[in-house]
């Protein structure tokens, strides 16, 4: 009776999400090993590399801000607060678009076509998830949906820089 209780509490905060997740993770990690290539050579290896830096950074910029609030679950634990500041108030979901950008640049690193198929399932993925998430938030937080209207989900904005007068 409490593994059925235990089960239903990982189901009712997004565990699903988590374990197809972690499988999906898993895949791009393990085919970029396994089915490796040498079909783009040093600059691809290097943009590569790029990414993994980026995601690097989104990832960590992502859990130093939320702190507390963060965890493995798409549903917010009690207690919590919504986050706006830091990479929150460029990008609602930093730490899905550091899993992609590292996808990324994981598969390129590795020359590996199928992580780059298994990266691109991600995309639907995490779009899925981020919704899913987003709902839970919406009735959690009342002011979730003006967040955002004003930060897009993944990439950031790029601001053109004001013309000189």
């Amino acid at each position: 009776m409490a593994d059925a209780r235990r089960l239903s509490r990982f189901h009712a905060r997004g565990g699903g999400w988590v374990v197809v997740q972690s499988v999906l993770m898993g895949a791009v990690f393990a085919s970029g090993v396994w089915r490796h290539g040498n079909w783009t050579g040093l600059p691809g290896i290097l943009v590569g590399a790029g990414f993994l830096v980026a995601g690097g950074y989104a990832g960590i910029a992502g859990v130093v801000v939320l702190g507390r609030n963060r965890t493995p679950f798409p549903k917010p634990r009690a207690g919590s607060e919504l986050v706006r500041r830091g990479i929150y108030a460029h990008v609602r979901h930093p730490l899905y678009t550091s899993v992609l950008l590292t996808s990324l640049g994981w598969a390129l690193v590795w020359q590996s076509g199928p992580a780059i198929v298994a990266t691109l399932v991600l995309i639907p993925f995490f779009l899925l998830k981020a919704r899913r998430e987003e709902r839970w938030l919406r009735e959690r937080f009342p002011e979730y949906a003006d967040y955002e209207r004003s930060v897009p989900r993944f990439i950031p904005r790029i601001r053109r820089a004001p013309k000189p007068v």
